[in-house]
């Protein structure tokens, strides 16, 4: 009953990402998730070690799952260094608001990220930080 209820919400409110997820987490199994998933939250915790090595730049949440918040400075610098991040083209970071504080939120969740998207990603926020940083000591 329930799989028809869910079915039937699907085909009428659903566009077609939801088939390709539903697709995606049939192909992979309970075991394929479970490594996503794994994953993901190991890349999450290699952005935000390497974030928190960077000078002035700090992890404001403990990563336990998928999720990075940054603020690079103050609330003015870090809405600069993630526009400068999005304008970049290299990997794509939201600013959000959290505790009255402007952060940068990495969501690692992509199937195909790997250390070196995080590395390269990393790099180029860092190049943006340093941009930001220039003349406002």
């Amino acid at each position: 009953m329930f799989a028809r209820r869910v079915s039937s919400c699907w085909s009428r409110h659903a566009g077609p990402e939801v088939f390709a997820t539903y697709a995606a987490l049939r192909q992979l199994g309970r075991s394929g998730i479970a490594d996503l998933v794994d994953r993901c939250c190991l890349l999450a915790r290699r952005f935000a070690d390497q974030l928190s090595s960077i000078d002035g730049v700090t992890v404001v949440n403990d990563v336990v799952l998928n999720q990075v918040l940054v603020q690079f400075g103050d609330d003015e610098r870090t809405d600069l260094v993630v526009d400068a991040v999005q304008q970049s083209g290299e990997c794509w970071m939201g600013g959000t608001t959290w505790h009255g504080r402007r952060l940068m939120r990495i969501s690692v969740s992509n199937w195909s990220t790997a250390e070196a998207d995080v590395d390269r990603s990393v790099a180029a926020i860092e190049r943006c930080w340093s941009q930001a940083t220039i003349g406002r000591s």
